[in-house]
């Protein structure tokens, strides 16, 4: 094989309680990707779409190629590779664009070589992408990015994920207002202090919503999706918060929280008709603060990023 077309979805990180060590992903929107190899012995940008042209086309600064440079360093290759990127992922949306750029690469690449590393293996490639993005290495959205489902970052030192044995018949709900985020804006607005009250709560959600995952107990799960560290912050930046959040639980939601940094608001449901349900409200409730808001429903993507075709 000599060229290679990948997708990788988006994601949801921290989904409320889970700051910086949860995430799952769903099976639309993503970014895909063409890789083709070449005797150039670098990695090289040759076609970004769909960005603005906003994305660099220099190599040492696009997520998708530094996720390349990584892996071909990590397993001791030279390799020239053209990567072409169509980005469907709109940025600073709080959906993992980012992430699924070097994801979508990865798995592309890993591939063309002979699938030398795991899914898991390749998680480390990605945060160095990730690095590029946000100036913060962290997993939450290219491990279930890579590894579908819900996956939990137990530790960065070492890394150590773990993908949760989570009900297949959770639906979820993304709605992103037209308004852009910076992920390293909302990291930097983030106390660096957590107080004991707040640190307690949050811990008995995550165990909470890890226990409610694994058994299929909806009202544990509900119960559990709560956030004392970062929403408090974040939901600031996001106009209408409270209602459009009320309005997703109205309309029978299990919970509703911000999606990685925001301004993405993600809902967790046990049907697909009340996952459109709360799309519709939400929607509406955004409309108020006169945002305008895409909403895309499916289900927690058990698979993750995917290999399309090759030739």
């Amino acid at each position: 094989m000599k060229k290679i077309r990948a997708f990788a979805p988006a994601t949801v990180a921290n989904v409320c309680c889970g700051f910086d060590v949860l995430g799952f992903a769903v099976d639309f929107p993503g970014d895909e990707v063409v890789l083709t190899l070449n005797d150039s012995g670098e990695v090289t940008m040759s076609k970004i779409e769909g960005d603005g042209g906003r994305l660099p086309i220099d190599a040492s600064k696009n997520t998708a190629a530094v996720a390349v440079q990584s892996f071909l360093h990590g397993i001791g290759k030279v390799q020239g590779v053209a990567i072409e990127l169509y980005k469907n992922l709109p940025l600073g949306s709080g959906m993992g664009s980012s992430a699924a750029s070097g994801v979508a690469s990865l798995v592309a690449i890993n591939h063309l070589m002979g699938n030398p590393l795991t899914r898991e293996q390749l998680v480390v490639h990605a945060m160095e992408a990730e690095r590029i993005a946000c100036g913060s290495a962290h997993a939450d959205n290219v491990a279930p990015c890579l590894m579908g489902g819900f996956v939990l970052v137990r530790d960065y030192h070492p890394l150590d994920v773990i993908k949760i044995p989570a009900t297949k018949n959770l639906y979820a709900t993304l709605v992103h207002p037209h308004i852009e985020l910076k992920t390293s804006d909302s990291r930097r607005v983030l106390k660096t202090v957590v107080n004991l009250k707040d640190a307690i709560a949050q811990t008995g959600n995550i165990a909470g919503l890890m226990i409610g995952l694994s058994t299929e107990d909806y009202s544990l799960i509900s119960r559990s999706l709560k956030d004392t560290i970062a929403e408090p912050i974040r939901s600031a930046f996001i106009p209408g918060f409270d209602s459009v959040k009320n309005s997703a639980q109205k309309a029978g939601a299990l919970g509703c929280g911000i999606s990685g940094s925001g301004p993405t608001m993600f809902a967790l449901s046990i049907d697909q008709n009340t996952a459109s349900r709360a799309g519709e409200a939400m929607q509406l409730e955004f409309l108020k603060s006169n945002l305008k808001s895409e909403v895309y429903v499916s289900k927690v993507n058990q698979e993750g990023a995917r290999i399309i075709d090759s030739e």
